[in-house]
C-alpha cells in the first residue's frame, strides 16, 4: 500500500468549509502520480514515446466530509493488474477512518488512442490475493 499525505487548504473547500466533492478526485490523482513515480515510471519519457496513462472508470463513495485544515492520508492499493489495466482501491483517511473511497481503473493509450501494455515496471507488481 502506498501512503500519500494531504492537507486541506481553504481553496479546497466550499462555502460550508467542507472539501468540495471534486477535490477528492484531485487528491487521489496526486497519490497515484506519486505512486507511479515511486515504482520507477517516468511519465515524461512515456509521453515522449507516445504513451500516456488514462483513467477509464471511477466508482466513488463519499462517506464523511473532510474540512479546512484537516490532515488526510490517501491510501492506494492495487486490486487488479493485467497487462493492459490496473484497478486501484484508493481511500482518503482521517485519523484512520475512511472519508472517501474509490475504485479507479487505469490503462495506457498510444498516440492513435489504442490501448497498449502497461510499463514493465508496473507489470511486475502483484496485487494482493
Amino acid at each position: 500500500m502506498h501512503i500519500f499525505p494531504i492537507r486541506v487548504y481553504y481553496e479546497d473547500t466550499d462555502m460550508a468549509g467542507i472539501v468540495y466533492y471534486a477535490n477528492y478526485l484531485r487528491y487521489i490523482e496526486r497519490a497515484r502520480s506519486h505512486w507511479v513515480r515511486e515504482v520507477g515510471v517516468d511519465q515524461n519519457a512515456m509521453r515522449a514515446a507516445g504513451v500516456v496513462f488514462v483513467v477509464r472508470r471511477v466508482e466513488a463513495d463519499y462517506l464523511v466530509p473532510a474540512r479546512f485544515e484537516d490532515d488526510l492520508v490517501v491510501e492506494t492499493s492495487i486490486m487488479k493488474l493485467t497487462g493492459v489495466r490496473m484497478v486501484f482501491l484508493q481511500r482518503v483517511m482521517k485519523d484512520g477512518a475512511p472519508l472517501f473511497e474509490a475504485l479507479v481503473t487505469v490503462a495506457c493509450l498510444n498516440d492513435a488512442g489504442r490501448v497498449v501494455r502497461l510499463p514493465a515496471e508496473i507489470e511486475v507488481l502483484q496485487p494482493p490475493n
